[in-house]
């Protein structure tokens, strides 16, 4: 399901090679295009006909109409039910490719080439596909596996800082949910740089991928995922409301440390727990301002959560460091003492 490539991309010519795809579409955006797409082109060794289609890059891009140009693309040069669609991208081509290639024609063949450390460790693995709706994180998805998900980690050098950062969260996530060592490693590190986390990468994708093979459809222990998502979800939204892009790990941390205060609220984990963890989580991340957002308009998006049911909203809470539980119903009060807690960190 997961290979890690080499450098002369052995892997997935193999794969082309048995799959025999009618033609092969590769997806990526402007940044793809200019610093990984070449890497891929120069490595592929193969006779199947292949088109580039480029979007431009961005989670607002993310949308039901970026979704009917493409599948009017595909449409356009005869795609068909043989085809390959390759998502060659971080999160957003991945959640969004994965979606495009599920619905067109009732379902095409996709693999995953994550070119961020969020999309290696996080989006491109689960098989769950999506885009946004009116603001709205992956309200509108599909659950689809792609075929194979191909890792190239010399990808993270073309990434800015803030792009590590951002997937790095999603790492530390995995070790506070399911493994107290991948914790205390990750938390540990001093100089956040791609060799610096070169060692834990697949530690992470492996957490994860045994995660989704228990439960691919959530509804169990995958839900434990969400951890720092309900409230991080809420926050970027209403940032992508107001024009104002902050990168998603960036909420999902900010999610993290509500979300551990909501633990030790619910009387999961003592005070000197949370304190470490939040403390730990604070060195990599930068205080984010949600002043501008009323309480109501964040428990308002929390609500609409697609997650949750019959109008309660569930959380994924930590009981100790690596180990979670899910659906956990929390009072609205606690929700805004958690708020008021993270504005009162700054």
């Amino acid at each position: 399901m997961i290979s890690v490539l080499d450098q002369n991309f052995s892997q997935l010519n193999q794969f082309l090679k048995n799959l025999k795809p009618s033609k092969l579409f590769i997806l990526v955006d402007e940044n793809t295009h200019e610093y990984c797409l070449p890497t891929v082109l120069g490595n592929l060794e193969t006779e199947i006909p292949f088109e580039i289609i480029e979007i431009e890059a961005g989670e607002e891009l993310k949308t039901i109409e970026t979704a009917t140009q493409l599948w009017e693309i595909l449409s356009e040069f005869e795609a068909d039910r043989k085809s390959l669609l390759l998502n060659l991208g971080g999160g957003v081509i991945t959640d969004l490719g994965g979606f495009v290639a599920s619905t067109y024609k009732r379902g095409i063949p996709f693999i995953n080439v994550p070119t961020t450390l969020l999309g290696m460790c996080d989006a491109s693995i689960g098989g769950k596909t999506g885009i946004d709706h009116k603001f709205l994180k992956n309200i509108v998805g599909t659950f689809a596996e792609p075929q194979q998900i191909f890792v190239y980690p010399d990808f993270l050098q073309t990434l800015p800082f803030v792009e590590i950062r951002s997937g790095f969260a999603e790492m530390l996530k995995h070790g506070l949910i399911a493994d107290g060592k991948h914790w205390k490693d990750l938390s540990s590190i001093e100089n956040l740089n791609p060799e610096s986390i070169y060692p834990f990468i697949e530690t992470s994708m492996k957490i994860k991928q045994n995660v989704v093979e228990i439960d691919f459809k959530e509804q169990n222990i995958r839900k434990t995922l969400n951890f720092g998502h309900t409230i991080g979800h809420a926050v970027e939204s209403l940032f992508l409301q107001s024009n104002q892009l902050i990168p998603h790990g960036e909420a999902v941390a900010l999610g993290m440390i509500c979300e551990t205060h909501l633990s030790c609220l619910e009387n999961l984990i003592n005070a000197e727990t949370e304190e470490e963890i939040i403390k730990k989580i604070r060195k990599f991340y930068p205080y984010i301002s949600i002043h501008a957002f009323s309480s109501e308009q964040l428990l308002a998006l929390m609500k609409n959560d697609k997650k949750n049911s019959d109008g309660k909203i569930s959380f994924a809470l930590i009981d100790k460091i690596g180990n979670c539980q899910f659906d956990c119903a929390v009072s609205g009060e606690n929700i805004i003492s958690a708020l008021h807690f993270y504005q009162s960190l700054a």
